[in-house]
């Protein structure tokens, strides 16, 4: 018998295909097959959780084709694996189209759009019972000329899929090799959190992570590379502003699993932690509590992590901070291709 974690990527190939086409009738049909009637789908800011599994055509498909005629999808990481006794597939890649109307207020830009994705999905017998996303809105933002926030430390540009081009695995599963990149993954999270109270040194990072490894941040951080690029344009000015970060079953049951070289991990949120301190994204300490949804994969190499794709809900951030993102991008844009606000 098949592996489960292949039959769940094997179940979850029309959903995607229908999206790759995007044909709505199958997209629909799909849904109504693949999803549990009762299924939990928490999706980044401004959407939230769907009440749903009709509401993935009506609230977000149906409205991006809408701005995006010629929409499809395109998978780079296609996985699967089980944590927590709980068994996952997890795809990162980006929407794209031409984009001919305003898309959640943001205005058109009559050329190629991409709106980059990280999402996993939670399979209990044959069925979809749980999805979590993230898309990259900022980025959409920023492709429009319509950029609100405090610029990039980082590059932004089209992230790239695995440099490998085996992100869409169909392999048998290896559980060995699975399970081999998951713990080279765990240690390295392990390291991380010993930042606190042993310093820089105890996180070991080139003990884990590639010589020439690259980080792929979400828009608003961007992409970074080699250890010394991760340090000063994210990971420094990320563990001033919060140092006391939190990870714990109190925010959310988090799962790191293995896929062969490729490891996924998903929590909603994953974090807690206290923005106390300055230098992360330009925004000011205010010692309030956040709490953090970051989707995030890796791809192991000779026993080292060579690529990390993160995505973080960027807007979520502002909104527990009171900041309303898209009211400050509607002043940048007011009369903008057409697009005005009456408020």
């Amino acid at each position: 018998m098949d592996n489960i974690n292949n039959k769940n990527k094997q179940l979850f190939k029309s959903y995607q295909q229908s999206l790759y086409d995007y044909d709505q009738e199958k997209l629909a049909t799909n849904i109504a097959t693949l999803f549990a009637p009762n299924a939990i789908l928490q999706m980044c800011f401004p959407f939230e959780t769907l009440a749903h599994p009709d509401d993935l055509v009506a609230k977000l498909y149906q409205p991006l084709q809408a701005s995006m005629p010629d929409l499809e999808r395109r998978d780079f990481i296609i996985m699967a694996g089980e944590s927590n006794q709980a068994h996952w597939v997890g795809c990162a890649g980006y929407y794209t189209g031409t984009f001919l109307k305003p898309w959640l207020t943001i205005p058109p830009t009559h050329r190629q759009m991409r709106l980059r994705f990280h999402e996993f999905y939670r399979f209990v017998d044959n069925k979809i019972v749980e999805m979590q996303a993230i898309w990259d809105i900022p980025d959409v933002m920023l492709q429009a000329n319509a950029w609100p926030l405090s610029p990039s430390l980082g590059l932004e540009w089209h992230v790239p899929g695995p440099a490998t081009h085996d992100g869409l695995i169909s392999a048998p599963y290896a559980a060995e090799k699975s399970a081999q990149s998951a713990k080279l993954v765990s240690d390295m999270l392990t390291g991380l959190s010993r930042f606190a109270s042993e310093g820089v040194d105890a996180m070991e990072l080139s003990t884990y992570w590639h010589p020439k490894m690259n980080w792929y941040g979400p828009s608003l951080i961007g992409t970074n590379r080699l250890i010394d690029g991760f340090r000063r344009l994210h990971q420094i000015p990320f563990l001033a502003a919060m140092p006391n970060r939190e990870v714990s079953e109190k925010f959310a049951k988090n799962y790191l699993f293995g896929d062969g070289d490729y490891v996924g991990f998903t929590g909603w949120p994953g974090m807690s932690m206290r923005l106390s301190g300055d230098g992360w994204l330009g925004i000011a300490p205010n010692d309030k509590k956040l709490t953090m949804r970051s989707l995030d994969f890796w791809r192991c190499e000779a026993g080292k992590i060579r690529e990390n794709w993160v995505l973080i809900d960027i807007l979520s951030i502002y909104d527990q901070l009171g900041v309303d993102v898209f009211r400050r991008m509607h002043e940048l844009t007011r009369g903008m291709n057409g697009v005005d606000f009456d408020n």
